[in-house]
């Protein structure tokens, strides 16, 4: 079920000092807030010197649910906003950037499915993926419209597909006509690569002013933006999709339950969301199961500049919305993440394992301090809790990597692959949730407060 060829071991990723440093230094300046607020006012100077609207440009990709849940939120966003949107039909992530295509679809409908309700969305209960003859027919109808036409169309159209009413995409196609496969070829290809362009790789994406939003978990973002532009016909009302709040109170049937997270050392959204993580674990009083995995790119995954800047930028960004430290990195590739994970088993045993991994985070996105040094890994341990010298000892052993392979084996059997990710485990350790995401913890909660004993 997708397996890399790293099996686990420890892949050779380990820049030259000067490199790790520029780097570090380089993404992040780019994700600072200061860094954005200069890309916003950039892109509003050159649209009032060009005389432009305000145009949101929207990215779909016919196959993917979060897409379908984006193309449900046009509307709505043309009606509260003074604003334009533009459309386009693209492939969705390929090569570097498509690290699991097969899973990732499998998951935005999974996920859709429990998320929908919640920006008072639909979706179908998830049984499977839309048939490939009826994607096509979608595709053939989208592709005949103009960018005004698919506003309209894009939910209509995606909501028959995914609930596999083909007679209702043969009447669309005969009312809206349908493009033939070599034009629905080059439209896809046309927008993909405006995408590119702009630098970009993913389906269910938003592009405003140099600023990238996904989906409707990161419309909260752009509606704010919008809201200081003074672009809002209703602000009374408040946030069309705000993000959802994260119930921290107790369940008292919580626990027989076990959370098990899923975190890596290099995972900028890890870093984000962890302590958080273990926050809500300890405050609704399930049981705690910490299962580290490798960073993808360790893993023999690779992936692009334009991914690598994007997935930093939006961690701090959500970090920032949040008032969550985060964003001073000492990039961690390499030698640092195998010399700390040889600690997990000496850490475990001494019942310090969740603090070594908060520490080594907060070093490497908050204190961006040199974990490629002892002196920083030094700094690391002390902040967990735990003795150098003693530490010094289990330093560098390899021991780790069998219990990381397990990890990562057992989030594969779940059908995920990325981090944060978190189950949610039954008394009889029977899965109640499985899902990736750090924007996902208030799932987590509303499955922990949903469980019946």
């Amino acid at each position: 079920m997708g397996e890399f060829k790293d099996q686990g071991g420890a892949a050779s990723m380990s820049p030259s000092p000067i490199f790790r440093w520029l780097s570090s230094k380089v993404i992040s300046r780019f994700s600072s807030l200061e860094a954005q607020l200069k890309r916003h006012k950039l892109a509003e100077k050159e649209r009032q010197n060009s005389n432009l609207d305000h145009c949101i440009e929207y990215f779909h990709q016919v196959e993917d649910g979060y897409s379908y849940l984006a193309s449900q939120c046009l509307e709505r966003l043309v009606k509260k906003y003074n604003v334009r949107i533009q459309c386009h039909l693209v492939s969705g992530p390929i090569g570097k950037n498509s690290a699991e295509p097969d899973l990732l679809l499998k998951l935005s409908a999974y996920d859709s499915s429990l998320i929908a309700s919640q920006y008072d969305l639909t979706f179908p209960r998830y049984q499977s993926l839309p048939k490939p003859r009826l994607i096509d027919k979608a595709k053939a109808i989208l592709a005949k419209q103009t960018s005004e036409q698919l506003t309209l169309l894009l939910p209509i159209v995606s909501k028959a597909l995914w609930e596999g009413d083909e007679s209702l995409l043969m009447r669309l196609a005969d009312e809206y006509g349908a493009a033939s496969s070599d034009e629905v070829a080059k439209i896809i290809e046309i927008g993909s690569n405006w995408q590119k362009k702009l630098k970009h790789y993913s389906g269910a994406m938003f592009f405003y002013g140099n600023e990238w939003y996904w989906s409707v978990d990161r419309l909260h973002h752009l509606e704010k933006r919008l809201r200081a532009l003074n672009l809002d016909n209703f602000p009374a009302d408040g946030l069309a999709f705000p993000r959802p709040n994260i119930n921290f109170a107790p369940s008292p049937r919580a626990e027989t339950l076990t959370l098990e997270i899923y975190p890596s050392l290099r995972s900028p959204y890890t870093g984000v969301i962890f302590d958080t993580a273990i926050k809500l674990a300890k405050s609704k009083g399930v049981k705690i199961n910490v299962r580290p995995v490798l960073p993808m790119v360790m893993r023999g995954v690779p992936a692009t500049r334009e991914k690598g800047f994007y997935i930093f930028s939006d961690a701090a960004r959500e970090a920032r919305d949040q008032s969550i430290p985060f964003g001073n990195m000492y990039d961690p590739i390499g030698d640092p993440v195998r010399n700390c994970y040889s600690l997990y088993p000496w850490a475990k045993s001494q019942g310090k394992e969740i603090d070594l991994i908060s520490a080594f985070l907060k070093a490497a996105f908050v204190d961006a301090i040199n974990t490629n040094r002892l002196s920083g890994i030094r700094k690391v341990v002390e902040s967990a809790g735990l003795n150098w010298q003693e530490a010094q000892t289990h330093l560098g052993n390899n021991d780790w990597e069998a219990i990381l392979e397990a990890n990562r084996l057992t989030l594969y059997k779940s059908g995920l692959w990325g981090v944060p990710s978190f189950r949610l485990l039954d008394p009889n350790q029977q899965e109640l949730l499985s899902i990736w995401g750090q924007d996902r913890l208030w799932l987590v909660a509303q499955a922990i407060d949903n469980y019946l004993v």
